[in-house]
């Protein structure tokens, strides 16, 4: 695999970019690094909802927009995992199968493989991927979301919230977390009965918002008979949001203040822990298997593993500029690891409010990604900034 034909927008090559992204081995860590200096201008479109609301069929009819607009689009599809191979189901590839062979159009459908949240682990790197790929817009439709699937929020510039009409208690099915991250909202199945009783039960929960400084549009939306789609369309293509992730308070800043935290950690420097990715609320970390790390049994020792889930779980947490500490952590092991390994910790953010959070932290073997160990975390946020707690030198 050449990473520079991928960055050209050679398709091979991106795709065995993203597999190796998925894998998470040796070469993941240098795909990571060549797309660093390239992210930050691509729209970052996220789309999430209810299973069966019309999303696939919405990207769809949103890519046939957009490429009629000159855009080149880019699809992450995020799809359940087979309980066989741990593969993605591919459902969303069928509804979109007609947009497979434009040139200008990358559709590929990655397993969630049990990650929670909506997206996957790997999604976060193979929107980087496309956005240094050159793609004019990168769409990302999460698995089937309930009530608390918000992880979109940390990745997507703009986020269309699809409400389908026929729910039985609409606003019961909507509602919470999944409610409070729309910039637009789009009922879908804009033919069906109840399509403007949605949409009036919509309008008027907005009316109930603290604020209304900014309140989301609510557009309906028939894609099957493409009514409402041309208008929604140029809603998205004039948001001037580009690159939230990667501006000023985003991904960067998150990965200037990780980096920082871990060259003055002694205890990642006596490990020889190190810094592969960062963003709000997540990083990647490796370390190699060392004969310090070692037992009497000649397998890598359980405190070395917690000490590796312990301190990308911390970077994570602290992510945002604001102390954070462990008040409790499971860590179950699963497989044994010897001598020379590279280990991947793997943190994300699972749900956090204003003083407590909750994270996981997956390790991997680099060479096979295969699965070593699990750490579930639970932080309490203290009203403290980083920064002060640093000295200022952050």
């Amino acid at each position: 695999m050449c990473i520079q034909k991928a960055l050209a927008g050679d398709r091979r090559s991106i795709g065995q970019a993203i597999s190796a992204l998925e894998n998470g081995g040796e070469m993941a860590y240098e795909v990571r690094r060549a797309i660093a200096a390239s992210q930050g201008r691509a729209h970052v479109i996220g789309v999430t909802g209810p299973p069966g609301g019309g999303k696939s069929t919405l990207v769809s009819v949103l890519i046939k927009g957009l490429r009629k607009k000159g855009k080149t689009v880019a699809v992450v599809a995020i799809d359940p995992s087979s309980p066989f191979t741990g593969g993605a189901v591919l459902g969303d590839r069928i509804r979109m199968g007609e947009r497979q062979w434009d040139e200008g159009v990358f559709i590929r459908s990655l397993a969630s493989r049990g990650h929670l949240g909506g997206l996957s682990v790997a999604a976060g790197d193979v929107i980087d991927l496309f956005d240094a790929a050159g793609f004019d817009v990168v769409i990302v439709e999460t698995v089937g979301a309930g009530q608390s699937e918000v992880e979109i929020t940390r990745f997507a510039d703009t986020r269309v919230v699809v409400c389908p009409p026929g729910l039985g208690d609409d606003v019961q099915a909507i509602k919470a977390g999944v409610l409070e991250i729309a910039d637009i909202f789009v009922v879908s199945k804009a033919d069906l009965p109840d399509a403007r009783k949605t949409e009036s039960e919509l309008l008027a929960m907005l009316t109930l918002r603290r604020s209304q400084t900014v309140v989301p549009e609510v557009k309906r939306v028939s894609a099957a008979g493409e009514e409402g789609t041309d208008a929604l369309v140029d809603w998205l293509d004039a948001r001037s949001e580009r690159g939230r992730r990667h501006a000023a308070g985003g991904a960067n800043t998150a990965y200037k203040l990780v980096s920082k935290c871990i060259s003055g950690d002694n205890m990642a420097q006596l490990l020889g822990i190190e810094l592969v990715s960062a963003s709000m609320g997540s990083t990647t970390l490796r370390m190699k298997v060392m004969r310090k790390h070692m037992n009497f049994n000649d397998r890598c020792h359980g405190g070395a593993l917690f000490a590796l889930g312990d301190m990308a779980l911390g970077l994570a947490c602290n992510s945002y500029g604001k102390i954070a500490t462990l008040v409790d952590g499971q860590l179950s092991i699963s497989t044994a690891v010897e001598e020379g390994e590279w280990l991947v910790a793997h943190a994300y953010e699972v749900s956090r409010s204003r003083k407590i959070g909750s994270y996981h932290v997956k390790i991997t073997r680099a060479r096979d990604g295969e699965h070593i160990a699990m750490l579930h975390g639970t932080v309490y946020v203290l009203d403290k900034s980083l920064e002060a707690a640093m000295g200022g030198s952050v």
